[in-house]
């Protein structure tokens, strides 16, 4: 999410959806101020590729769907509208309205591929924000400058475990999904720091 709001005056989420859908280009929305995405590197790309592939292979026939940076998520509680990199459904999407099908409510996973821009709103903000979600199970935050990846999982009792993944040879536990993410899979092609490739 961009620092500067696109309108300086405040908007409903019906008027900011309205023009999302007829926007050429894409924007996140927080309690009635606009924000214009930035555009991704040739990194984040790369990520975020490897790990819809990723994902998408693992789960093969199972009842999950996997969707990349284009499908926008409503997280009600906070009054935010935001474009996940990837996001995960097992069973049946829910969406905020049905006749366009083009707003997700009930991710299991999401993932944000971190840049300079926005790695501090990842951490912070949308940690606190994703963490409302009933249905969600697994967050993760992806370095796109080294191998490093940060787990966040809920447990019982709205308990959430903590972990950090920075080896090649690492395996991310995703229990709802029954499924373990290689990091190497992450990071394939990716051009990395030769001491983080190493890691």
């Amino acid at each position: 999410m961009s620092a500067q709001p696109n309108y300086r005056h405040y908007i409903t989420e019906e008027e900011y959806l309205a023009a999302e859908r007829q926007a050429e280009f894409k924007s996140e929305y927080l309690n009635g101020e606009v924000f214009a995405m930035a555009g991704a590197s040739y990194e984040h790309n790369l990520i975020t590729g490897n790990l819809v592939t990723s994902l998408n292979n693992r789960l093969g026939d199972r009842n999950c769907t996997v969707q990349a940076n284009d499908m926008r998520l409503q997280v009600s509680e906070a009054g935010l509208y935001t474009y996940p990199d990837v996001s995960v459904v097992c069973g049946e999407p829910q969406f905020r309205d049905k006749a366009y099908l083009d707003t997700l409510l009930n991710p299991v996973v999401l993932v944000e591929v971190m840049s300079r821009s926005t790695k501090g709103f990842d951490r912070a903000g949308k940690l606190q924000f994703y963490r409302s979600i009933p249905s969600l199970r697994h967050y993760l935050l992806v370095a796109s400058n080294a191998v490093n990846v940060m787990s966040y999982s809920r447990l019982e009792d709205d308990i959430w475990r903590i972990a950090d993944y920075t080896g090649l040879t690492d395996l991310i536990p995703l229990t709802a999904l029954d499924l373990e993410l290689p990091v190497a899979e992450i990071y394939r092609k990716v051009p990395l720091p030769e001491r983080s490739a190493q890691a």
